[in-house]
């Protein structure tokens, strides 16, 4: 998290998702566009922790039915 908070491009590049970094890194550079990489980044992490729980509950319930 605080790597997204810190230098939100690299957060996305280590995440595998290298054209959404290169993205994120110009909106970066400028020192206003900075903030909405950041929150975007953050945001971005979250939903995917979020997807992560939520395929494991799925497959979780799909076990416990068999």
């Amino acid at each position: 998290m605080l790597l997204a908070i810190l230098l939100p491009f690299l957060s996305f590049m280590v995440r595998g998702k290298v054209l959404t970094g290169i993205v994120c890194l110009i909106l970066q550079i400028t020192l206003i566009g900075w903030l909405p990489a950041a929150i975007w980044a953050v945001l971005s992490l979250n939903n995917a922790r979020a997807d992560k729980r939520n395929d494991r509950l799925i497959k979780a319930m799909r076990e416990n039915k068999r």
